[in-house]
């Protein structure tokens, strides 16, 4: 009988050696947040007050929250976008960042070779599993909001609007632009183009003057620094500008009433922070005003009237009750 006790005590001494042995190495082995290596790679500059900037905030705010040692490259060309997205694989980077839909194919070419990698395109479209795990800003939702603002601020009742590349996602976010823009004044005309690049500065400001000469008393450019070029043109031309995707309202006080951007502090760490708990899947993961993403920083140029009513479209949104808010204007002309 004592013999069995014994026995039987060795045994559940075994297994909780066992446990704590499992528990200790599983401890041991587990990553911190800065172990793991990161990088966002950027098609343009840190500093071009647009796109860019507005990612590697983000950057630095998961790295600051979570702990991460995210690194980043700028100014990657497009005839480099798979020649880098190999290089960090092939050096055993955990995640990939790219910033911009411009990357989607790039990194679902190169996905398939690096499965320990999972590659992460920020406004990228196309997911692959097992790694390639997209993360979508809703920029059409933000720019409704803007385009309320620029048809509330036009005095001629012409605007301009101009994106970088004609790209499905940019053809939404400037037909959201313009639909938001006739809200309340349907007989309102706008001008757009295509700059058909993100740097060229010196060809933004041509067209932004064009446009002004055409009449257009407002503009809207989301073209990274192609924009700040348009933003150039209108202060010199006493035109109005509506900034996006980052905060521009200090590039040209005056000229810039209003900027509706992306909190990508707080995506960047929800989206890195949902990769370190193993969550971030291989679906394209969307996020808009409902998940806090938007802000709208205004200036004196704005009216209260005019806040109140991007206030309410926002309430609209996230209540999934923007047919509702729309009903109550005269439909916008085709």
């Amino acid at each position: 009988m004592r013999k069995q006790r014994v026995v039987k005590l060795f045994s559940v001494f075994f297994v909780l050696s066992a446990l704590m042995v499992a528990v200790f190495t599983g401890a041991a082995s587990a990553k911190a947040p800065g172990d793991y290596k990161m990088v966002l790679i950027l098609p343009g500059p840190i500093n071009d007050q647009s796109w860019n900037a507005t990612n590697y905030a983000g950057l630095v705010a998961a790295n600051e929250e979570l702990g991460t040692k995210i690194e980043y490259v700028e100014n990657v060309q497009a005839s480099d976008y798979e020649s880098t997205f190999r290089n960090y694989a092939e050096r055993g980077y955990d995640l990939i960042m790219a910033a911009g839909t411009q990357f989607d194919e790039a990194a679902q070419r190169v996905a398939p070779n690096y499965p320990e990698s999972t590659f992460c395109v920020i406004n990228g479209m196309i997911a692959q599993k097992p790694n390639v795990k997209p993360v979508l800003p809703k920029e059409y939702e933000a720019s409704f909001l803007a385009g309320i603002i620029a048809g509330k601020t036009t005095k001629t009742g012409k605007i301009g609007l101009v994106g970088g590349f004609p790209n499905k996602l940019m053809i939404r976010l400037l037909n959201t632009f313009e639909y938001g823009a006739r809200v309340g004044t349907p007989e309102l005309k706008a001008a757009r183009a295509y700059a058909n690049s993100w740097d060229d500065v010196a060809l933004g400001k041509q067209m932004a003057a064009s446009m002004i000469d055409d009449g257009a008393d407002v503009l809207f450019f989301y073209a990274n620094q192609v924009g700040l070029g348009a933003i150039q043109a209108a202060r010199e031309k006493g035109a109005k500008f509506v900034g996006f995707a980052s905060n521009q309202n200090d590039v040209a006080p005056g000229t810039v009433v209003a900027s509706v951007f992306f909190n990508f502090k707080s995506m960047y760490v929800w989206a890195v922070g949902k990769y370190l708990a193993g969550e971030l899947e291989p679906i394209v993961n969307e996020a808009g005003i409902a998940e806090g993403i938007v802000d709208v920083a205004y200036t004196d140029e704005v009216s209260p009237e005019v806040r109140d009513l991007v206030s309410e479209a926002e309430k609209a949104i996230v209540d999934g009750q923007l047919l509702r808010f729309l009903s109550q204007f005269p439909e916008p002309l085709d």
